[in-house]
């Protein structure tokens, strides 16, 4: 590859993820841009050894390592600036979850979706060959599963409906201009470095190493899709170089529906195997709109991009609660 990678977002939980992955090979060029407003240059030097680049002193290519340039993806300039140089972009940032879109759907819109057509010019425009987009299951909306990628997408929040228009996007700029797009709806991602998410599994963790109870809303048998990191990383790699996904969507999870009692059960199972007190777990009122089953089909993307998950539940539980325990340790 004689071009480098442009990674937005790239200093949160899947940034720092694959990056992690990527610099095990030598001779890397990676550019991270983000305002850090979750992820933070803390967490991007658990990773790597980077270098902090003003705006004002950017080259016309990615440089030898890894290098963070701090700013908003709602600004064009910025955009068209850092994407010099960048053979891969991989849009990570976002603004993530459905709560917050619904509480300032504006901000949502101006983020995911004007922030996305910003690194989809800024690719067009620096010869780009290839435009990893982070998508979820969000835009299909409400459906029986397994969800698959040729369900007619109904988004229920603003959220679903950026990712929507984001994927929408990505496939008129390679039909229109050529620039290969891939869009990956992501599953339930856990996994270490995930200790800014606010996910059901790295919530639960923190709340057992603090000796807080843990909290299942309604019976605990609304299902998920839970992917191991390190296979969703390989789902990027894949995307980035297989011939057959340019102008595709992806579902990237397990195929396997897994109850929020079954996460749980299993959880407290490998806590108390490292020693941590088995928490208190009780059960609340259900939440309004709560989809009570979600799980995809990943087919296609065993198809087309010869991708397919390997790491088993308890299996990736044991290596994220050791890393939670190595975190809490290392505070001490």
């Amino acid at each position: 590859m004689t071009g480098g990678w442009l990674i937005t977002g790239g200093c949160g939980f899947i940034g720092t993820s694959l990056i992690a992955r990527l610099t095990e090979a030598a001779g890397h060029c990676i550019r991270v841009v983000d305002d850090c407003s979750v992820g933070t240059p803390q967490d991007l030097a658990r990773v790597a050894n980077f270098s902090q680049t003003p705006r004002k002193n950017l080259g016309a290519t990615i440089p030898r390592g890894v290098e963070l340039v701090r700013g908003d993806i709602r600004d064009p300039e910025l955009a068209l600036a850092v994407a010099k140089g960048a053979e891969v972009i991989v849009h990570l940032a976002a603004n993530t979850g459905v709560g917050p879109s619904v509480e300032n759907p504006r901000l949502d819109c101006e983020t995911n979706v004007i922030g996305t057509l910003n690194y989809l010019e800024a690719g067009r425009a620096a010869g780009t060959r290839r435009f990893l987009f982070a998508s979820s299951g969000a835009p299909v909306g409400e459906c029986t599963p397994p969800i698959h990628e040729e369900l007619p997408p109904h988004p229920v929040s603003p959220y679903g409906a950026s990712k929507l228009a984001g994927e929408g996007y990505c496939s008129a700029y390679f039909r229109s201009f050529g620039l290969e797009t891939v869009c990956l709806r992501f599953g339930n991602v856990y996994g270490p470095l995930s200790g800014h998410k606010n996910s059901v599994v790295a919530r639960f963790i923190r709340r057992a190493l603090e000796g807080k109870p843990l909290e299942i809303y309604g019976d605990g048998n609304q299902t998920r899709d839970f992917l191991y990191i390190a296979d969703l990383v390989e789902a990027v790699l894949a995307a980035e170089h297989s011939p057959g996904a340019a102008g595709e969507t992806f579902q990237i999870a397990t195929h396997r529906e897994t109850s929020v009692r079954e996460l749980t059960d299993t959880l407290v199972a490998v806590l108390a195997e490292n020693g941590v007190a088995v928490p208190e777990v009780f059960q609340s009122a259900p939440r309004v709109g709560d989809v009570l089953r979600n799980f995809s089909d990943t087919a296609k993307a065993r198809r087309l991009l010869g991708w397919e998950p390997k790491t088993e539940l308890g299996s990736g539980l044991r290596a994220t609660i050791a890393w939670f325990l190595a975190g809490v340790e290392g505070k001490g």
